[in-house]
């Protein structure tokens, strides 16, 4: 509902205006046939030569109104009125948080399990991950794919909801069957470029080490560290796996991950290393990363305008169209009066 203390006029000094008829008709010098009118209507010579009818009430009133109701209209239009709607305050954490999520073949192993069902390491990510980055309201988080080379999937935004829809999306080896961590941390490296929020956070999140790309994670993790930007690292994956044999399964142990250098990268940069061998672990991982302290920064925060001079400004040519009409109306009716009384007095 609109208040009226919620609108404002851009221009109010336009209503300065409104005696300018009134001026006008002093200064100027008014027709005879149009003298009682405020405003001079050229056609009011025309709707003037009608016969006038007992129960009419006078024309030249109701032509002054209705063009004095016109130029209000036309005034308030030109002021340009807004409607200002409530404050709507926009959440800033000061948190820059890019995701970095390995889509290496490996990622495929069915080793989680949400409700009773079997799931691959992915899949638990998308879930786990997924509400984890609903949550961060505030941030601006961003999303980095890698497997054999590192890709930047969505810049850093406040949209979390396309963050979301992108991780969802992502396929396995989509970016190759290798991986590439030390890759993924460099190029979160150069998205962060430590100017634009006091506090940068990467969460990188792999099942395997880094067999991949042109940069050492541990290269990487100096450069991260230079750029005061936090690495927590996840380690993701069952401890141990069951492998199919000529017979029967056997159950081997996941020495797929390389927990030392995820360990030393998070060490070096001020992060934590994380180990995931389940959907509750990683539930609790994302749980207790959501936990930091943002840096506290002035929030934002706007309020939604409306312009709303098309109102009057529409009446004020709808009225004018009709003291346009009216003479051509009026004739038509004196015709249409005349026609059947011409006809009553035949019959007679």
């Amino acid at each position: 509902m609109i208040s009226l203390s919620n609108i404002q006029f851009i221009w109010p000094w336009v209503f300065l205006l409104l005696p300018l008829p009134l001026i006008l008709r002093a200064v100027l010098p008014t027709s005879n046939e149009n003298q009682d009118m405020p405003l001079h209507v050229p056609f009011m010579s025309d709707f003037n030569a009608q016969p006038q009818r007992a129960g009419f009430i006078n024309k030249n009133k109701w032509l002054s109104i209705f063009a004095s109701v016109a130029w209000l209209c036309l005034i308030l239009a030109a002021s340009k009125p807004q409607w200002l709607g409530e404050r709507i305050d926009i959440p800033v954490s000061g948190r820059d948080l890019m995701m970095a999520v390995d889509l290496s073949g490996s990622m495929a192993a069915k080793d989680f399990e949400i409700n009773g069902q079997t799931i691959n390491r992915l899949q638990a990510v998308k879930l786990v991950a997924g509400d984890f980055i609903e949550h961060r309201k505030g941030d601006r988080i961003g999303l980095i794919l890698f497997g054999q080379q590192a890709y930047l999937q969505t810049p850093l935004t406040f949209d979390t909801k396309t963050i979301n829809i992108m991780l969802q999306e992502s396929l396995i080896g989509i970016a190759g069957k290798m991986t590439a961590i030390g890759d993924a941390i460099g190029l979160a490296v150069k998205r962060l470029d430590g100017k634009s929020a006091e506090k940068q956070v990467l969460i990188l999140l792999t099942d395997g080490a880094n067999t991949a790309g042109e940069m050492p994670p541990l290269k990487a993790a100096e450069l991260a560290a230079d750029q005061k930007l936090k690495i927590y690292t996840i380690g993701i994956g069952a401890a141990s796996m069951k492998v199919g044999g000529m017979f029967f399964n056997k159950t081997v142990k996941n020495t797929e991950i390389d927990e030392k250098t995820l360990h030393e990268i998070a060490q070096a940069t001020g992060g934590q290393y994380f180990r995931a061998h389940n959907t509750n672990e990683l539930n609790k991982i994302y749980a207790l990363i959501d936990e930091l302290e943002p840096v506290e920064q002035e929030g934002q925060s706007f309020r939604p305008i409306i312009s709303l001079y098309v109102w009057p400004l529409t009446l004020a040519l709808l009225i004018s169209i009709a003291i346009a009409l009216l003479p051509s109306i009026t004739q038509i009716s004196h015709k249409i009066t005349g026609f059947f009384s011409m006809g009553s007095s035949t019959d007679g």
